[in-house]
């Protein structure tokens, strides 16, 4: 689960909820959400005032809807599609050269602005591109990175 809100307070007199959110139209999407670790089915959402107003299945008045005030609100982690990987599944992973040399662990992600890049903790620190020309298969499975870098870069 990602957290992606919390509750602000209760909104009108039939039990809609104000919550604060960074990216509404993620949560907006979801027919689900977690708050405070209970499953609620949405009924109905929409964007307000820079917050996102719900309507949510059994809150049905404004004292109901104060009960949940403060909590967090989750939904499940989109997948990330084809090809493509959030930086949290990829720190801990192993990088390997094309030669099955071992550069290092990644220890943590970034973007420099043009492309994301791989801090690798080894032997030496070492920056690497992820970018298709060096990155050429990623297993989240085997927890291991291939890529086109050679020792001495």
């Amino acid at each position: 689960m990602i957290e992606y809100g919390r509750v602000a307070d209760p909104y009108g007199v039939r039990g809609w909820l104000r919550v604060v959110v960074d990216e509404p139209e993620l949560l907006a999407a979801a027919p689900v959400w977690w708050i405070g670790g209970e499953a609620r089915s949405v009924k109905e959402s929409k964007a307000h005032s820079g917050t996102l107003l719900a309507k949510l299945e059994g809150i049905e008045s404004p004292e109901q809807a104060q009960l949940l005030k403060g909590r967090p609100v989750s939904i499940p982690r989109p997948a990330a599609g084809e090809g493509r990987y959030y930086w949290s599944d990829l720190v801990g992973l192993e990088v390997v050269n094309e030669q099955g040399v071992l550069l290092g662990v990644v220890k943590q992600m970034s973007s420099n602005g043009a492309h994301d890049v791989m801090e690798l903790s080894g032997d030496r620190t070492r920056l690497l591109p992820f970018v298709p020309a060096y990155v050429k298969q990623v297993d989240l499975q085997k927890k291991r990175i291939e890529v086109d870098w050679q020792v001495d870069w």
